[in-house]
């Protein structure tokens, strides 16, 4: 098992990052590596191409492979910070998962946006019944709630998270081509 990364300091949690769609803070700090680029804090500003990929590498301290995991990935910032009228958007969920694998971003040209990637220790193998949502589609990812998701399957508080944030660069366009967002 990899050492675990310095993101150690939750506190900006409900702090300067203000993460308040996420009903509860989560336990432990969230590793997540996308190629040679590290969140090594939280609320690290990354480049939607640094995490175009699916992490290379996501864990955290109590990491059991013997349970199983609920991954999501969201933008609480959709469109905007300041107009946050889709909040949240979601761009990432798997039910479960025994072994780590994720990722993607993408922004607007308005400002930075925040992504939070959190972790739920599930009770066992979970019956979900979301519907699969295609990567080439926008479609039922707006006012996703981590919290309502976690209240319908009976989740624990997060076992793992981490945050950070990303701003518009060339790559946003084919992100925007992809989901049929032109």
């Amino acid at each position: 098992m990899p050492t675990i990364c310095p993101v150690g300091n939750l506190s900006q949690w409900s702090g300067s990052l203000a993460l308040t769609e996420v009903d509860e803070r989560p336990a432990r700090p969230l590793q997540v590596q996308y190629g040679p680029v590290e969140i090594d804090k939280l609320g690290k500003v990354l480049t939607p191409t640094q995490v175009q990929n699916f992490p290379t590498l996501m864990d955290w301290e109590g990491c059991d492979s013997s349970k199983l995991y609920t991954l999501i990935l969201t933008d609480p910032d959709a469109p905007s910070r300041n107009d946050p009228v889709t909040v949240s958007f979601l761009y990432f969920l798997r039910v479960r998962v025994a072994e780590n694998s994720i990722g993607r971003g993408c922004t607007t040209e308005r400002g930075l946006h925040r992504y939070v990637w959190l972790v739920y220790e599930q009770p066992g193998s979970l019956n979900c019944t979301e519907p699969v949502l295609s990567n080439r589609s926008p479609h039922q990812r707006d006012h996703f709630s981590s919290a309502g998701f976690r209240r319908k399957y009976g989740l624990s508080a997060p076992a793992a998270g981490t945050c950070y944030q990303a701003q518009w660069d060339e790559y946003v366009p084919k992100v925007y081509e992809q989901l049929g967002l032109k």
